[in-house]
Parts: structure tokens; sequence; C-alpha cells
């Protein structure tokens, strides 16, 4: 447990989606510290012997739960939810699965997959994948943010303008995040924990990993924030870096399709080069691949890069 902390909030203290109503789990001061047991994104569904035949059993009622609600003394509709990211306390157990009908490529991956991963949770040194592969891993939580001012229940997927789901890699140890609050207390929750994803998690889901997550809660009042912002305490792709990138693009006058072209791409480099089956690769490509907008201005045509680390192979 983390002894500078304030609270600690065990995973039972969970729910599914996001809801005004529900009661919070903690009633803190702003400058709390605070350690949270985040479940993984299956709610323990999935296991370290879990098969690929379990991807069919999964209750989707059940996906995404997030630790909370945390009831901000003093917090008002207007202000500002200042969350400092301390730490992370990974499990060292993962998951990655392609489940039909969700990612970038569902139309092309039809078929459930499944890895399992197993890490060092102490020294956090890359990750096998296959034979040859070596995953960087950087620890954050995907789904992380208050509750929204609309009454009754909704979904945990899309992400909102007081966060949620938002599955920003770079939401790591160190980086202090603003959130908007709507409701009072804010009623902030988090989970939907990572050991490692690629900017835009093409396949839908990442490293999805169990683990503790230790905050700090503050408030900056009357900041009329729209949307999240955030700011990370030095560079974001330094584990990712060492060897260069392989890059592919989707260039035409449509993003998505774009994006689809780049990584289907990349998808069929790596599965060529190194005789993967192309589901494992799309996994992999979604765990340490980075989809990002490389030009939007020339039109009638933008160009979407995918970017893939060198170090994983090497």
């Amino acid at each position: 447990m983390c002894n500078n902390c304030n609270y600690t909030i065990h995973g039972r203290h969970h729910h599914f989606g996001w809801d005004n109503s529900f009661a919070p789990a903690e009633r803190v001061a702003p400058g709390s510290t605070i350690e949270f047991e985040c479940l993984d994104s299956s709610g323990g569904q999935l296991k370290a012997d879990s098969t690929v035949g379990d991807i069919a059993k999964l209750d989707f009622d059940q996906i995404n739960p997030v630790t909370g609600p945390i009831y901000v003394e003093g917090a008002e509709p207007g202000d500002a939810l200042k969350v400092t990211i301390e730490a992370f306390k990974p499990s060292g157990f993962g998951w990655t699965a392609n489940i039909p009908g969700f990612g970038l490529l569902a139309d092309d991956f039809k078929e459930p997959a499944l890895t399992i991963w197993k890490y060092d949770a102490t020294s956090l040194e890359p990750a096998l994948f296959g034979k040859n592969g070596r995953v960087p891993l950087k620890p954050f939580a995907g789904t992380i943010g208050n509750a929204p001012a609309e009454m009754g229940h909704h979904s945990v997927v899309p992400p909102r303008r007081v966060g949620g789901n938002l599955d920003i890699r770079d939401l790591a140890a160190g980086t202090v995040l603003y959130l908007p609050v709507e409701v009072a207390g804010a009623l902030f929750s988090v989970g939907d924990t990572h050991a490692a994803q690629g900017d835009g998690e093409v396949c839908g889901t990442a490293i999805e990993s169990p683990m503790n997550v230790v905050l700090t809660l503050d408030l900056v009042k009357d900041a009329r924030l729209k949307t999240p912002r955030f700011t990370t305490p030095g560079p974001v792709t330094r584990h990712l870096d060492a060897k260069g990138y392989e890059v592919t693009t989707g260039i035409g006058p449509d993003l998505m399709t774009g994006a689809r072209e780049a990584v289907a791409q990349m998808v069929d480099l790596l599965s060529r080069r190194y005789q993967m089956d192309p589901v494992d690769a799309y996994m992999l490509v979604s765990v340490c691949g980075d989809l990002r907008i490389s030009e939007i201005v020339d039109m009638p045509n933008w160009v979407v890069s995918f970017y893939f680390p060198s170090c994983v192979f090497e």
C-alpha cells in the first residue's frame, strides 16, 4: 500500500458506466493523495490461463469497470479537477484481444484472437511477444474522468468532455491532468489500466492489465475548462525511440480511411517480414505503434502515418 496516501479505494468499489447519482466511495479534501485498486478492462473475466474461446464468453455489461467515484469537497461545476498522476503499481499480467466487431480494422479481422502477457512488474523490462518481439512498457490509466452533468446512466466506452475512456498513453506517471467538473464533488473515477499502448489503440485493446494507481486530487476554481488538458513532465516517446521507426501511410480525402490504410499496410509489412499471423501483427501494432495525422491542410488529400518502433524486433 501507499505510505504517503490519505486513502485507499479498494477494487470492490467499482462501477460500470457514468452516473452522477452513484454514491461516492469516499469524500476527500482537495489535495488528498489516493491509491486506487483498478481492475483490468474485462473486469477480471480474462485471466492468465484464459484462451481465445473465452472471448466469446465475455459479458460486455461487465466491461471497463472504474474504481470510485470520489467526491472532492468544494468541487463545483465550472471548476477543474487537477489530477497529479503520482505512480502505478503494475501486476505483471496482461492481455490483448481482437474482439469481433471492435477495432479500426474490424472488417478485416472478424475472428477472435487473444495474447496473454507476462511482464516483470518491478523492472518493467520490455514484455516478450512471440519468439522475438519485445514491447517497451509505459503504464497508464485508459479511463479517467468525472461524472457528466446529464442525468442517467451513460456508457463508459466513448470519451467525454469530462474525461472518461480517453486512452491517452501519455497520462503516465508524472503527468498532470485537468478535467472539467460538471457536478458537485466532481465524482471522479479511474480504471482501464494498461501496461502499454500505441497511440490510437488500433485493434481496440492495449496490454490490458490490473494495477494500482496513486493520484493526488486538487481543485482549480472557476477554470472554465472546455475539455481535458494535460502537462507531461518530459519526453513522451523515449521508451520507443531508440532504434527509429518503420512508417506506413494512408493518403486521401477521408482521415478514417487513411488511418485504416496506414494500419493495414503496417500489418501487412510486419506479417510478411516476420512470418506472423496477420491478426497477431494487428494486436502487436495496437500495443506499441502510433497513428498520427501528418498533414491536414493540403486539400483535398490528407496524410495519416503509422509509426512502428524498430526496437521491438531489434
